[in-house]
């Protein structure tokens, strides 16, 4: 069961999405402008936060914003009639780990709810799939049984893609959460060249994990033999 936040003025549509959200075994709180989401985010320990983008005082692109600084891990799902390309690249820009636009099938909703919740608990302690081994708490990696030497960066990079595989984490999401040992800023080239030697630590020509989405950033894939 999943604590859930759904941040919606419709008033008819959030009722009918927080009562299918329970009746499929989650438990959900109901914000209708961005001053009630805060206070509640401040209170309560939520899971997953819906968000629409125009709300009566504000818009969720502020609340999103605010989220995954307080809350980096914690998946937020835009569900909005905002249907530009512009509006979705900027809610994936800001860490949304989904954007759905209106109108849409509640079945799908319930289903992509699923799916980032699963990304959320999935690999955030280890990534193992026989072939390439991560574990997070002890630092190791392995390929193919071969212990291999990751730096703290890389570490990173590969927790937080795994930790939301099947999501594209964009470039500057990414530069936002990577810092280097010394605390100094990790540029676009850096992590450009971090990926490139990661990849070339992690994959083989049978083994590709990290995919790389063009204008956008990366996405962890998992192992596509």
């Amino acid at each position: 069961m999943a604590k859930i936040l759904v941040v919606e003025d419709d008033l008819a549509l959030s009722a009918g999405l927080c009562f299918a959200l329970d009746e499929a075994g989650h438990l959900t709180a109901a914000a209708y402008t961005c001053q009630k989401a805060r206070q509640l985010l401040k209170t309560g320990q939520f899971d997953l936060v819906i968000l629409d983008v125009n709300l009566p005082d504000g818009n969720g692109f502020d609340i999103c914003r605010e989220c995954k600084s307080s809350a980096p891990e914690r998946p937020v799902i835009f569900l909005t009639a905002n249907d530009l390309e512009r509006d979705e690249l900027n809610g994936f820009d800001l860490g949304a780990d989904d954007y759905i636009t209106k109108p849409f099938r509640i079945q799908v909703l319930k289903r992509r709810v699923e799916a980032v919740l699963r990304r959320g608990t999935a690999g955030s302690d280890c990534f193992d799939d026989g072939f390439l081994r991560l574990d997070f708490q002890a630092l190791t990696a392995a390929r193919n049984g071969e212990r291999l030497s990751i730096t703290p960066n890389e570490y990173k990079l590969l927790r937080l893609l795994t930790a939301n595989a099947g999501a594209v984490m964009t470039r500057r999401l990414l530069l936002e959460k990577l810092w280097d040992s010394g605390g100094n800023f990790i540029d676009d080239h850096t992590l450009t060249v971090t990926m490139n030697r990661l990849r070339a630590k992690i994959e083989d020509a049978g083994h590709t994990y990290i995919q790389t989405v063009r204008g956008m950033g990366y996405v962890w894939t998992g192992d596509q033999e």
